[in-house]
């Protein structure tokens, strides 16, 4: 199998996490094998594509007969595998900001929620659960002094550009993007979006059309 460190390219990068949800959800619902033509059913990324993406990281599979989802599974937790801490800045501190950092990444010791920031008056400059609030126009000074590499955002569309612009300026080139509509950064900055409607009907199409993509089951 293709080290670790070798570079992935980047299309096929982004796609692992997306893969391995769905091996998950497999996992869970008793699936040991998988074809490429199946698992594009259920993806919605053609097969050649997924052929394409397998063969960077190996021989996974064998022709006509598929791929071992276990398997599969653990190739791909050890490619996204965090084996070094990363310190991470939260921006928005309501409701989902504060479920995420008292989950705070159990499953993996290595990813560090280590500060947080809001713009809510009634909050800033509180310890709230454990954490201090910092104001935001303080983002480059924390993040410096704390090491931060990666930056989540919980903070309502209407308000994400001005602050993603912050942590952009904070030098963070790495952030997560709660708010599904799609904000402006500068070409070296790598962003992830989570919509969770779409999430949602994600699993909802999962669910309906599970019969039909494995009639034998």
């Amino acid at each position: 199998m293709r080290e670790k460190s070798e570079t992935l390219p980047k299309a096929t990068a982004k796609r692992l996490p997306l893969y391995l949800r769905y091996l998950n959800m497999l996992n869970d619902s008793g699936v040991q094998r998988i074809k490429s033509n199946e698992f594009s059913e259920i993806t919605q990324v053609p097969s050649a594509t997924i052929r394409r993406d397998f063969s960077h990281l190996g021989e996974l599979g064998r022709s006509g007969y598929g791929y071992d989802v276990p398997y599969l599974i653990e190739v791909f937790d050890r490619i996204l595998n965090t084996e070094e801490e990363k310190r991470i800045a939260l921006v928005g501190f309501g409701n989902l900001g504060k479920a995420l950092k008292h989950n705070n990444f159990r499953r993996n010791a290595n990813l560090n929620i280590v500060c947080v920031f809001d713009n809510d008056p009634a909050i800033v400059g509180k310890e709230i659960e454990g954490v201090m609030v910092y104001p935001m126009d303080r983002f480059s000074e924390i993040v410096e002094k704390e090491g931060i590499k990666v930056a989540i955002s919980t903070v309502p569309s209407k308000y994400s550009q001005a602050a993603i612009d912050e942590i952009v300026k904070g030098g963070i080139t790495a952030i997560l993007n709660f708010a599904p509509d799609r904000v402006n950064v500068p070409p070296h900055v790598h962003m992830q979006y989570i919509d969770l409607t779409t999430e949602l009907q994600t699993l909802i199409y999962f669910d309906e059309n599970y019969s039909q993509v494995f009639p034998s089951k």
